[in-house]
Formats: structure tokens, C-alpha cells, sequence
């Protein structure tokens, strides 16, 4: 980890320059970190020398060691060169420069035999600040940078310097070791899966989800608990069950459609559970709900969730309410969610639930809204009418694709049924969902205790993965290279690398499905804990994406995490459906602002990105940053770190502290529908931040229905987007928000 001295002088340089391009009128693409771990460079961890260096602190070999966080930086003259020994003679093919602020606006990349004749295998080309990718042609054992002018009065300064072999990065295939790995259609789902059927008795089922949620009743230690439970019901119905769903519970039906599986009862959720936390409800997060029906006892189904709690492909056969019993009165609160591929025969009601997504559903009316109500292809929404009420309303959904989900068959094997692909889609997916179906023979059940080697061998096997409740250890990473490979988990499966490792990296291959899997940071700091496709690789996936659904990230949990990046997002045309990436801001280990450290949730580099369902929290820089062009958001929800310990620690690069949502300069086509970010500057209450949102301002650039709020008017957020929108605290106090119906 670097020293508190080193990166107070790292943000020094960066601050500095951007602001001196921004005056030279430069433009300063948005900072990006290297998050393609797995790809592992021809030239990384291998001899670097360099012309100069500003200091000790920066070193030529900080350019090759694959962490994005450390960087080499020259003395401030005209030229510089950095070099990289290779060890043999190669074919060079690509070659990445993750620029710093202070970057070239002159250069050559060269090759030596013998590191003292030098060959140009490019033309003297411009730099910019960012990641800039070039493909080339040469051979040589030394390849090096060599800058003939500098774009600022400063150095020249790479976060890495990355060279490519045969044809640009690859992810390595797992090669296969020793026998087979046996896989089964009726596989053990291990200690914490419980299967009921309709012949189970009442009390019996009663008793089982009774046990799971009394363990963890205003338990100290249960949020951040090893627990992990999940209860599957077979087709039929089931006579009276009330299941309370406490931390890292899944209630699912077994059939292929919603309606096979019929609970009699209620599937609750509510306040006056959590440990310090009983008025409210803003603490249940990580538990789900799936692929079943309810009959509620009372006429009213209530699930009052924040964070990490979908509720996908379920049928309520009544109302629905997503507030907590003690909503009124000015207490309980919660703060979610996400309603997806379902239908409600009744009333929805929000009450003091402060946000939510629904998608692709069907509905008999929506009643309340707080902040920031967000629809997109739900039959009977609410009319689009924000900030008064603050519905934002989308006929359709531009793509979607359902999240694959465990069932059984008539004969008693189990089966994963994959949905297709769907595009400007409304209403729920079923009955008659269009997909496929795999059976449970080509998935490798993982459980804890399995080594990230294990789970390779069966991926070199070309096996799926099925992830069973638990916590698995990583000290590799899991590649995935074939296409349409499913990746899956029930009762949230939670990854953890124990070497600074990257957890999860998807090769740029098409159709790849990632789906109810949790990342926890490790306590060595990982420069991403996922990434998708390959830096600067853009390979057209619009026909087959790779589709993320119910993906979750922690930075600090049970463990003091860190983590430079969560998720990068290379590949064209991914879906991102429903993840919250979330820097904690208290845990069941100590948290705080150089505990676990975090700087970015999500990094997308790739065009033609979609993301439904967009919660990231508490990063200390930049939480979202958008490379990539015609990205499009519904729904987003943010809030800025609480931590800041004070003003000087937290400068961005045009001013007080970061924005949650930036889109880089450089992007010309930008959609943005329902966005929110809230500050609660707790620890420093004079603390400020400039902005929420930061993008270019280009016609093609266009944010809708977009909010700010100080919670508690603690902290202040001076306007929504760029300059635009005003402070928080609004002056009318009592947490009221600003609203930007649109920008520009």
C-alpha cells in the first residue's frame, strides 16, 4: 500500500495538470484504471528503466507491476523515454499506455535487439490523458516510450505501460488437469439449500425458515454473518408459510414459470429487524425472492428492502408494499430496490421507500413516490410526471435479458433455463418464456472449499459454473474464455481473493451470463475485483452481449477490503441488470477512509453499454466513470462517501471532491433516465462536493429526471450537474431535494 505521503503527492501532479489542460483548452479524459488483471502483459513485472525519475516515489518499474494505483513519472524536461526489458526476443503487437494527466503530446513507441539500436514502429503520435490503446507491428526484447514533447509544464507520467504479444492481450485458457470432474442433473446443493415439495407439512417448512430468520433477529453479527440460506419449493401449493427473509436468504420456486409454484402466506420483509437499526429498513439488503407466486394472507405482500434484495419473475396475487410497517410518524424508511420480469394483480405501494426500479413488469396501478421512481417497460406505470411526483417513465426497456434460473423437470433432474434476449421489451417474459435449457450435467457445482484452480479446470472442462451458498477463498483468478458460458449462484455466493487478485475476468467473447454472485475485497488491495472483455478491444456482441444480473460488490464487510476498481466493463454492448457496488461505510470490521480504501465502483470503456438498475456507493473518487460511447442508464443510485475526513483530502480534479457519475470528455452519445445522489458528510459536515454529475456538454450527452439530496442536511452537494441545479441543503431544509427534470 502506498504511504499517506506518496499519494497525497500522486493526487498532486493529477490535479494540477488537468487543470492546467483544462485552461490550455485540452481535453482531459476521465481518469481510468487498467482493470484487466487477468490479461497479463508480455511486459508486466519485468525490468523497467526510464531517463529520469521525479522521485523515489515514482519508479520506471511502477509502470509495469499491473497495479493502476502506483505510476512512473519523469523529471519536467524534454525528452524522456521508459523502457522494458522483455527477457527475449518478441513479436510485439500491442502496446496500452494508461496515461496520467501529465502525458505526451509527442512520442514514439520503439524496439532493440540489444537495447541500444532503436527501431520506431510508430509514427511520432499525440498522447491523451487516459487509456490509449495502439496496435503495431515490430519485434524486439527491449520495447520503450521515447517523448520528444511534453502536453503539460510537468513530466511525463504513465499509471502502466503495457506491451502485447501475437496478437494483443489474450486471456490464458485453462489447460485441463487431472480426471474429469463429475457433474450430475441431480446434484447436492450442499448444507445450506433446503428443498421442500407440496407433500412437506406446513409446520414443518414453518419451522425451517423460522430457525434460519430467529438466528439472525437483531443480531450483532448477522448482516455480515457466514450464514447463507436458501429454501427451494417444488411445483405445487403450499398451504399457510410465513417467511420472514433475514440477511443472505433466497426464496425460490422450482417450476418454469411463477405460477407453478403457489405460497399461501407471505414472503416479508420489514423493519425493526436489524441490530442499532430497528425504526427502519435501509439496512436489509443481500436477500431475494424468485420465480414463484403469492397468495397474501391479508391481501397484502410486503417487502420492504434496500440494497442487494431483487425480486425477479414472481406473481403476487394481491397488493404489494415496499415500506415498512412503521413508515409513518416521520420514521421507517427504506431505500431500495429492484422489481423485475414480475406482475402485482393489485396495488403497489412505496410508501417511505425512497427509491425504486421496476422493469419489464405488469401492474395494476403504482401508488407514492418519495425521490426517484423509476419504470421502463412496465404495463400500468405510473404517467412520466418528475420531480412532482418523481415518476420517470419508459415505455420500454431498450434490451433486456431475464437472468437465467433453476428448475426441475418431469423426470426429477434439474435444469437451468437461460431467457432470450429481448429488445424494446415491456411486460413480464412469461409464460412461454423464450430461451434454452440446460441441464445441471453441464454445470460444475461449485462449493466452498473449491480453489480457484478447481473451478478453472472444470471451465477448461467447458463446463457452466453453479455457485452453492457459501464463501469461497480465491487466490487466482476465474477465467472464463468460452462464449455463451452461464456463470450462476443461489443464496448469494460471495468471492473473495486472498492475493491482490483480480476474483472474476469474462474474455471478450460473446453471450457470456454472470449472474447472483457477490464480491467481497480482499484485505491484499485488488486492482478490480471483476472485468469484462479486453482493454481497447471493441468486437460487435449486440446480437449475443454479456449480460450481468444481480452482481454485487463490498468493500469492506467481515473483512477490511480494498480495492482500486469493483467492476470495469470493456466489452461492447454488455447489459448490466441490477448490481450495487458499495464501499462500506460500516461493517462487521472496522471501516473508515484509509481502512478500506476504494476508488471506483464501475469503469465502462465499451460502446453500446446498457445499464438497468445502477447502485454504486461511497467511492472516494469518481464512482462511475463512463468511457465508452452511446451508454445508456435507467436508473441510478448513489451516495457519496461519508468518510471524508476533510476538504483537503478530498480534491477531484476540477474541484471540491468527485462527482458520482461522470462521463468522460471524449464521449459524443450519453442517455441517462432517473439518477439520484445523496451526500451525508458525517464525520466532516463541511465538507462539499461540487456536483453530482459531470459530463461533456454536448447535444448528444442528455441526463433526465436527475436529483440531489442531503440527507439530514448534513453536507453539501453545490449542483446537481456541472453547474447546473443548485445546493443541497435546499434552503426549504428537512432533506428536500434539488431537481434537474433535464440537462441540457
Amino acid at each position: 500500500m502506498t504511504s499517506p505521503t506518496q499519494t497525497r503527492r500522486r493526487r498532486g501532479p493529477v490535479l494540477l495538470s488537468a487543470a492546467l489542460a483544462t485552461a490550455l483548452g485540452l481535453t482531459v479524459a476521465a481518469v481510468t484504471t487498467n482493470a484487466s488483471a487477468a490479461e497479463v502483459p508480455a511486459s508486466q513485472g519485468k525490468p523497467a528503466t526510464a531517463s529520469s525519475v521525479e522521485s523515489a516515489a515514482f519508479p520506471a518499474s511502477a509502470a509495469v507491476d499491473g497495479n493502476a494505483g502506483t505510476r512512473w513519472s519523469s523529471t519536467f524536461a524534454d525528452p524522456q523515454w521508459l523502457q522494458v526489458d522483455l527477457g527475449s526476443t518478441q513479436t510485439i503487437s500491442q502496446v496500452v499506455l494508461n496515461w496520467e494527466a501529465a502525458y505526451a503530446s509527442a512520442f514514439t513507441i520503439q524496439t532493440s535487439a540489444n537495447g541500444s539500436s532503436w527501431t520506431n514502429i510508430t509514427p511520432t503520435t499525440a498522447g491523451q490523458a487516459g487509456v490509449q490503446t495502439l496496435n503495431v507491428s515490430g519485434s524486439g526484447r527491449y520495447v520503450r516510450l521515447n517523448g520528444t514533447t511534453r502536453a503539460t509544464p510537468y513530466g511525463y507520467s504513465l499509471w502502466e505501460f503495457q506491451v502485447f504479444t501475437n496478437g494483443g492481450p489474450t486471456t490464458p485458457t485453462p489447460t485441463p488437469t487431472g480426471p474429469s470432474l463429475p457433474t450430475s442433473d441431480r446434484p447436492d446443493f450442499g448444507p445450506n439449500v433446503r428443498i421442500f415439495e407440496p407433500g412437506t407439512a406446513a409446520s414443518t417448512i414453518q419451522t425451517a425458515v423460522d430457525s434460519a430468520f430467529n438466528a439472525q433477529l437483531r443480531s450483532p453479527t448477522a448482516q455480515f454473518g457466514t450464514q447463507r440460506h436458501v429454501f427451494l419449493f417444488k411445483p405445487g401449493t403450499y398451504g399457510r408459510v410465513w417467511a420472514n427473509v433475514g440477511f443472505y436468504t433466497t426464496i425460490a420456486g422450482l417450476g418454469q414459470n411463477p405460477d407453478d409454484v403457489t405460497i399461501n402466506g407471505a414472503v416479508n420483509v420489514d423493519s425493526g429487524w436489524n441490530y442499532g437499526d430497528e425504526k427502519n429498513a435501509t439496512q436489509n439488503f443481500w436477500r431475494s425472492m424468485e420465480n414463484l407466486s403469492i397468495v397474501p394472507e391479508g391481501g397484502t405482500n410486503r417487502w420492504a428492502v434496500s440494497q442487494a434484495a431483487p425480486m425477479r419473475r414472481v406473481h403476487i396475487k394481491g397488493n404489494l408494499t415496499l415500506a415498512p410497517s412503521n413508515q409513518d410518524n416521520g420514521q421507517g424508511y427504506s431505500s431500495g430496490g429492484y422489481l423485475a420480469d414480475s406482475v402485482v394483480d393489485g396495488v403497489v405501494s412505496s410508501g417511505s421507500q425512497q427509491q425504486w426500479y421496476t422493469r419489464d413488469s405488469r401492474i395494476a396501478r403504482w401508488d407514492g413516490g418519495v425521490w426517484n421512481m423509476v419504470y421502463s417497460g412496465v404495463q400500468g406505470a405510473p404517467a412520466n410526471a418528475f420531480p412532482n411526483p418523481p415518476h420517470t417513465t419508459l415505455g420500454t426497456t431498450p434490451v433486456t435479458r431475464e437472468k437465467p434460473f433453476l428448475y426441475i423437470d418431469s423426470s426429477a433432474n434439474y435444469r437451468v433455463f437461460v431467457p432470450a434476449l429481448r429488445r424494446n421489451s415491456a411486460g413480464a417474459s412469461w409464460p412461454n418464456t423464450a430461451g434454452s435449457s440446460i441441464p445441471m450435467r453441464e454445470f460444475y457445482v461449485a462449493k466452498p472449499g473449491d480453489s480457484a484452480a478447481r473451478i478453472n479446470q472444470a471451465l477448461a472442462q467447458g463446463l457452466n459454473l453453479f455457485f452453492t451458498p457459501g464463501t469461497y477463498q480465491l487466490n487466482d483468478t476465474i477465467r472464463v474464455t468460452r462464449a455463451n458460458t452461464v456463470v450462476t449462484g443461489i443464496g448469494y455466493p460471495t468471492l473473495i481473493p486472498t492475493n491482490g487478485n483480480e476474483a472474476l475476468n469474462i474474455a471478450d467473447v460473446d453471450g457470456v451470463k454472470v449472474s447472483g454472485i457477490t464480491f467481497d475485497a480482499g484485505t491484499v488491495n485488488s486492482p478490480t475485483l471483476m472485468s469484462v472483455g479486453r482493454a481497447g478491444v471493441h468486437t460487435d456482441h449486440a446480437n449475443n452481449p454479456i449480460s450481468l444480473q444481480d452482481v454485487f460488490f463490498r468493500i469492506g464487510s467481515s473483512v477490511q477490503g480494498k480495492a482500486t476498481t469493483t467492476l470495469a466493463v470493456h466489452a461492447d454492448d454488455t447489459i448490466i441488470d441490477h448490481i450495487w457496488a458499495w464501499r462500506a461505510d460500516h461493517g462487521g470490521a472496522p471501516t473508515g477512509w484509509t481502512v478500506n480504501p476504494g476508488d471506483t465502483g464501475l469503469i465502462v470503456n465499451g460502446d453500446d453499454v446498457l445499464a438497468t438498475g445502477l447502485f454504486v456507493e461511497h467511492y472516494q473518487k469518481y464512482e462511475v466513470i463512463w468511457n465508452g460511447n452511446r451508454g445508456k442508464t435507467i436508473f441510478f443510485q448513489n451516495e457519496k462517501p461519508y468518510d471524508v475526513p476533510n476538504q483537503a483530502a478530498w480534491i477531484g480534479p476540477r474541484g471540491n471532491g468527485y462527482a458520482a457519475y461522470k462521463v468522460a470528455d471524449n464521449v459524443t452519445d450519453h442517455q441517462l433516465w432517473g439518477g439520484g445522489s445523496y451526500a451525508y458528510f458525517n464525520v466532516n459536515p463541511s465538507v462539499r462536493v461540487d456536483r453530482a454529475f459531470e459530463v461533456p456538454n454536448r447535444p448528444g450527452v442528455q441526463l433526465r429526471s436527475i436529483l440531489t439530496v442531503s440527507l439530514g442536511d448534513v453536507g453539501t452537494i453545490a449542483n446537481v450537474v456541472n453547474d447546473t441545479g443548485g445546493s443541497v441543503p435546499n434552503p426549504a431544509g428537512n432533506t428536500t431535494p434539488r431537481n434537474v427534470v433535464a440537462y441540457p
